[in-house]
């Protein structure tokens, strides 16, 4: 008997919402980027509606201009922890990036994670564009982009090798014989490649899941070429219904090449969904947040995007068609093609460009009622172009309740998604099997004592 397919749905949380100008509305609190409780709210909500996981983004640099919009970032790992304790079901979800990071370190934060979670940890791995990024960290330059994800897939590799490095019945927590664990269950990694030399094993045990959820938001070819090999969950931005179509059938593909099972990979194309009672009213808060945009700050952003100066940019005139190729552009490729065919394409100015980039940065917006927003979401559902989608709500946290409290039900209504969850972790939401320890049943070397007892 066939099971019906359904629909995956992660909450992309950001501060006060993902319209740059959510922030400057009446209700909204200019300050909810650093509150916890804020955070710890919007989970609550996501985790009422039943959705599988929030997921926040994240830089190791002060991304764009601070008069634009709430800029700084708590920690998302740390945030993630305080979060676990006020939510028990939902995926928690946090960006870290591949190229100003070690292994170790990162492997054993989201084995921490999962296991304060109770297997909930998911990790969106990057690897980081931008030479502001690259000099805070001693470097004047970001690595070339074929260099980051080879990095990137070295880094992967070793993460999952120090999550294998204790086999799941390591501990033995024998009172009587007065032994803990047993040493020949635990390994040394002894991973050498291009770019990383770790002995291991980690320090933590096997976490719930075995590994935390993999997540990719990369569409360049080397991006795809990585989630293919690694992901079990990709974010992605399209404008089109034929673009997500293309990118979906694609990346499936890529996933059967190297010999994986393309249902274990969701693709999630973010949509910032802006509800309203009837369409018109939808329509009018959606000009109300496009009025509050101040277009200095935004055609500063923009020109940093394009690799141009901000006055070769005119407010009221199309793009200047001597753009940088796509080949010339080291860092968010498949963000830049983007923007620029959909500038080309609706012969859009840079003003009317800046309000199409105000809500999402790239990503689809549709304003409508619940149930226009819920055909907007089942339309490309059925039409094999997304696993789901990564909800990006305009205005936090109002967004998010109305998408909660009246898109979800429709889709409860059309048997699209669930009405209760059925699983408490992560990789249960999204239907995905524990992954088995690539060390179980090998003879380790015993370890020798490592370290100080004191």
């Amino acid at each position: 008997m066939s099971t019906q397919r359904t629909l995956h749905l992660n909450a992309f949380l950001m501060s006060t919402g993902h319209h740059e100008a959510s922030w400057r509305l009446p209700g909204s609190d200019p300050f909810a980027n650093t509150k916890v409780r804020h955070y710890q709210e919007l989970a609550r909500i996501a985790e009422r509606g039943k959705l599988d996981s929030i997921f926040f983004a994240d830089s190791p640099v002060l991304f764009g201009e601070v008069g634009r919009r709430p800029a700084g970032k708590l920690e998302p790992t740390v945030l993630l922890t305080a979060i676990a304790a006020a939510t028990e079901k939902i995926g928690l979800i946090a960006t870290a990036s591949t190229t100003y990071n070690e292994p170790f370190n990162l492997a054993r934060r989201f084995a921490s994670v999962d296991w304060v979670s109770g297997g909930r940890a998911g990790w969106n791995v990057v690897t980081t564009a931008g030479p502001d990024a690259a000099r805070n960290f001693g470097v004047d330059d970001q690595p070339a982009h074929a260099v980051r994800y080879e990095r990137a897939a070295e880094f992967i590799e070793v993460a999952q090798k120090l999550w294998d490095s204790w086999e799941d019945d390591a501990v033995l927590a024998d009172k009587e014989g007065g032994v803990w664990g047993d040493a020949g269950r635990i390994r040394t990694i002894d991973h050498e490649g291009k770019h990383f030399r770790v002995r291991g094993p980690l320090n933590v045990p096997r976490s719930p899941q075995g590994h935390p959820l993999i997540v990719q938001a990369g569409s360049s070819e080397d991006g795809k070429n990585l989630a293919a090999r690694y992901a079990e969950a990709v974010f992605t931005a399209h404008q089109t219904l034929a673009d997500a179509q293309v990118f979906y059938a694609d990346l499936k593909a890529r996933t059967a090449a190297v010999g994986r099972d393309p249902e274990g990979i969701k693709i999630l194309p973010g949509i910032v969904p802006v509800i309203g009672s009837t369409e018109a009213e939808a329509l009018k808060l959606e000009r109300e947040l496009d009025e509050l945009i101040k277009p200095e700050y935004a055609r500063e952003q923009l020109a940093k995007t394009l690799r141009v100066a901000p006055e070769d940019l005119p407010l009221d005139r199309q793009l200047p068609a001597d753009l940088p190729s796509e080949d010339e552009i080291e860092g968010a490729k498949s963000r830049y093609t983007l923007i620029v065919d959909l500038a080309r394409r609706e012969q859009l100015t840079v003003r009317q460009l800046i309000g199409r980039l105000g809500g999402g940065r790239g990503h689809r917006t549709f304003a409508g009622t619940a149930v226009q927003v819920a055909d907007a979401i089942q339309e490309w559902f059925d039409a094999g172009a997304a696993d789901g989608f990564n909800i990006m709500p305009a205005v936090l946290p109002s967004g998010l309740e109305a998408f909660v409290d009246q898109v979800v039900p429709v889709l409860q209504e059309r048997g699209l998604f669930r009405r209760d969850y059925t699983a408490s972790t992560l990789r249960g939401h999204y239907g995905l099997e524990r992954p088995a320890n690539r060390y179980a049943g090998v003879p380790a070397p015993r370890l020798a004592s490592i370290g100080s007892g004191f």
